[in-house]
């Protein structure tokens, strides 16, 4: 291999492309709603906990971000993001207490990726 070579191969595109912020989300999201859709087919207790802990930590984590004052969302859709964290985080409680079934968990998960998908998330 000569030096055009190696200098072509340096600075050629990466093959990879840049994702974009709403991609990663969508990734995230729709892994976790994979994982909780199984668990709750699969009606094994064990692996809906595992779910429901990352679905938590999911909603709790997008409840930080949308409680940020430097956040740029509209400040109607940040607070429709914290109410729906809110709900999972109680909803989730009732779950594992056997008071509730998790539909209603995969129903907000899907929603969320139906809009992300919409505003483009996933291109």
């Amino acid at each position: 291999m000569n030096a055009t070579d190696l200098a072509q191969r340096a600075y050629a595109p990466t093959a990879a492309p840049t994702k974009s912020h709403r991609s990663v989300e969508y990734e995230v999201i729709a892994r976790i709603t994979f994982r909780l859709k199984q668990a709750i087919e699969t009606d094994k207790f064990p692996q809906l906990l595992e779910a429901l802990h990352e679905n938590r930590k999911l909603w709790r984590t997008l409840a930080v971000e949308v409680a940020d004052d430097n956040n740029l969302l509209p400040s109607e859709l940040r607070a429709r993001i914290f109410y729906l964290a809110e709900f999972t985080d109680i909803h989730t409680s009732k779950v594992i207490a056997k008071q509730a079934t998790p539909v209603a968990l995969l129903e907000i998960n899907t929603a969320i990726l139906r809009g992300l998908k919409q505003t483009g998330a996933s291109s």
